[in-house]
């Protein structure tokens, strides 16, 4: 009896493995396109350095295009469908979201809000952008230069009294 069953479950493994590798011969000669497209970082200043993976994508001459940055060729590899690459994205790109299209030899896709480019950084001395000093600091450092005076003036004076004594 233990026999029959195990003859019975060894055919229906097989039967279930014979229906299914059809299917699963259908789907690898199937057109897959291109999909996926993720930019890192998604937010990013002018000037800044942009990595595109994309999943799906065939053929050695894959290229990401987009109007913040000039086309670049993607790298693929050859059994997973991955393609990578890296873009330098313009000093005068607009602020905001930008689209990325990539074009495969299998296809194209296109994410609308692939990154976002964000204004420069305004860098030393605080992120000031006047030049010299404001009347602020005029009188800050001059309120400051006065305290000291003064400051020096007290010390001296009951410095030179001690000694008197």
């Amino acid at each position: 009896m233990r026999t029959t069953r195990a003859l019975a479950a060894a055919a229906a493994a097989v039967a279930a493995l014979g229906i299914a590798a059809p299917a699963a011969d259908a789907r690898d000669g199937m057109h897959i396109s291109p999909s996926n497209i993720v930019a890192l970082p998604s937010v990013i200043a002018r000037g800044g350095q942009l990595t595109i993976t994309v999943n799906n994508c065939n053929g050695p001459d894959a290229t990401a295009s987009s109007d913040a940055f000039p086309t670049v060729r993607l790298r693929t590899e050859d059994r997973s469908g991955l393609a990578t690459g890296t873009a330098t994205v313009s000093r005068d790109a607009r602020q905001g979201p930008h689209s990325i299209s990539v074009v495969c030899r299998n296809g194209t896709v296109i994410n609308p809000n692939a990154f976002t480019v964000i204004g420069a950084v305004q860098g030393g001395l605080g992120g000031s952008n006047s030049s010299g000093a404001t009347p602020t600091d005029v009188a800050i450092g001059g309120g400051l230069v006065a305290a000291a005076v003064v400051g020096g003036g007290v010390f001296w004076m009951r410095r030179r009294a001690e000694r008197r004594i």
